[in-house]
């Protein structure tokens, strides 16, 4: 069986509480705040063991331990459907987010923060060029890698165009985009899609956008962090559909 490590208090925590496979898990003596971590490891019927720090650093290569490392399952990608149903199961129009060939770990990870915190229903990457589930995107998600459904697809532009036939809008943050974020709506089924961090949107990605939005830039640099785009965009649509949600309950209460 294929195995993945998962390193540092919170995505631990989180691989435990999400009820993923854990084969062991490793910690180190006196180790900080990781007492909690270690309790619901019990609880869950984990196998835990004690090693010294260099087993540990060995394990988690180039990541950020905090002396705890989980030996898990490999990461399952999910399927679109299991997208459609996250949406389905939160009563709200479906809120995707696809990247387009983002390579570094970190963005996604911190992508997948933001989509976990924002209430969206997952995202999708494609299998070429394009980061992975790994350690580092574990670590970097603060344990969100657990809770967001990830669907891996083999080309991106058909999987919008299968977006765009079951209903779902599609809206590329570009920087020379006309339509300012702020004054888009955002409430339909949508996807946005986040662009390469160095060459931004593909060709064939971006000609089959719905539309082109922008974050507004009035310092001196002209571009943002993917996973800072992702982030905006986000919350900009969250933002409007709890408008719009609580403009519905107030009429619903006046009638």
């Amino acid at each position: 069986m294929s195995e993945e490590i998962i390193a540092g208090r919170h995505p631990v925590l989180e691989a435990i509480r999400s009820g993923r496979t854990i084969h062991k898990i490793m910690f180190g003596e006196g180790a900080q705040g990781i007492g909690p971590v270690l309790a619901e490891a019990k609880a869950a019927g984990i196998v835990t063991q004690q090693v010294d720090k260099r087993k540990l650093d060995q394990a988690a290569v180039g990541v950020r331990h905090q002396g705890i490392v989980a030996m898990v399952a490999e990461r399952a990608y999910a399927e679109l459907e299991d997208l459609f149903a996250a949406a389905e199961a939160s009563g709200e129009p479906p809120l995707f987010v696809l990247l387009d060939e983002i390579e570094d770990p970190h963005n996604l990870g911190s992508i997948l923060r933001t989509v976990d915190c924002a209430g969206a229903h997952g995202v999708i990457v494609p299998k070429r060029r394009s980061a992975g589930l790994t350690a580092t995107v574990a670590k970097t998600s603060a344990g969100a890698i657990e809770h967001v459904p990830v669907a891996r697809v083999t080309n991106l532009a058909q999987t919008i165009d299968e977006l765009k036939e079951r209903g779902v809008w599609i809206a590329g943050a570009d920087g020379s985009a006309e339509r300012d974020v702020y004054g888009t709506d955002l409430k339909m089924p949508l996807a946005i899609v986040i662009g390469n961090e160095g060459k931004g949107l593909g060709r064939l990605v971006r000609e089959r956008c719905d539309f082109l939005v922008k974050v507004p830039m009035f310092g001196r640099i002209n571009s943002l962090n993917a996973s800072v785009a992702a982030s905006l965009l986000l919350y900009e649509a969250v933002r409007q559909r709890r408008a719009l949600g609580a403009a519905a309950a107030g009429r619903g209460t006046n009638g």
